[in-house]
C-alpha cells in the first residue's frame, strides 16, 4: 500500500512533520492508490450504482441503510454506515457530493457518528485509474480536518480502504 501525504512546510513532507508534531496539524490529506485485477468500468458502476451491496462482499462492512431518501445512489441522499477500522465498529453518515462517469471519480462527504467527534470536514474521494500496461488501480483520497489538535490523523482508514478494495475486487473477478 503506498500512502502518501500531500501537504508540506517550508520544504518539509507532511509526514515528516507529523512525527515532529502530530498533534500540530489540523488539516491533512490521505492517498492510497491499490492495483486491482477487475476491469476499472466494472468497478466503478458497481460503487456507483450497487454501493448498498458492499456489506454483502467486505467483512469491514457491517451495515449500510438509507437515512434519507429513495435512491442510494443520487446526490443529496444520506446514507448510514457502519464498519470496523482498527478493530473497532464505528458508524457514520455519507452523502455522494459528486459523480463523474467520464473521469471514473466519486466524492462522498462523510459525518456524524465516529466521524463528526473527531472531524470538521471528512471527504472521501475514490478514483478508478486505467493504467497504459493495461492494468487498472483504485485511488482513495481522504481529505480531513480534525476538531483540534489533540486528534490523530485518520491513518486507520488506509488500512479500511485496503481491505474493502481486496474484497471488493475478488467479488468483482468471480465469474
Amino acid at each position: 500500500m503506498r500512502v502518501d501525504s500531500l501537504f508540506s512546510y517550508h520544504s518539509i513532507p507532511f509526514t515528516f512533520l507529523l512525527l515532529l508534531y502530530p498533534k500540530m496539524v489540523l488539516k491533512g490529506k490521505l492517498i492510497s492508490e491499490l492495483g486491482i485485477k477487475a476491469a476499472t468500468d466494472k468497478c466503478f458502476k458497481y460503487l456507483a450504482t450497487q454501493l448498498h451491496e458492499l456489506q454483502n462482499h467486505c467483512e469491514r462492512v457491517h451495515h449500510t441503510k438509507l437515512h434519507e431518501g429513495e435512491d442510494w445512489h443520487d446526490t443529496d441522499r444520506v446514507k448510514h454506515w457502519t464498519y470496523v477500522i482498527d478493530g473497532k465498529v464505528h458508524t457514520s453518515y455519507d452523502t455522494l457530493e459528486e459523480i463523474d462517469e467520464k473521469n471514473k471519480k466519486l466524492r462522498y462527504n462523510l459525518f456524524g457518528g465516529d466521524i463528526g467527534e473527531h472531524y470538521k470536514v471528512f471527504k472521501l474521494t475514490i478514483e478508478l485509474i486505467d493504467k497504459s500496461d493495461g492494468s487498472g488501480a483504485i485511488k482513495w483520497i481522504i481529505d480531513f480536518e480534525k476538531i483540534n489538535e489533540n486528534i490523530d490523523p485518520p491513518n486507520g482508514w488506509m488500512d479500511y480502504v485496503t481491505n474493502v478494495t481486496k474484497d471488493l475486487d475478488a467479488h468483482l473477478v468471480k465469474p
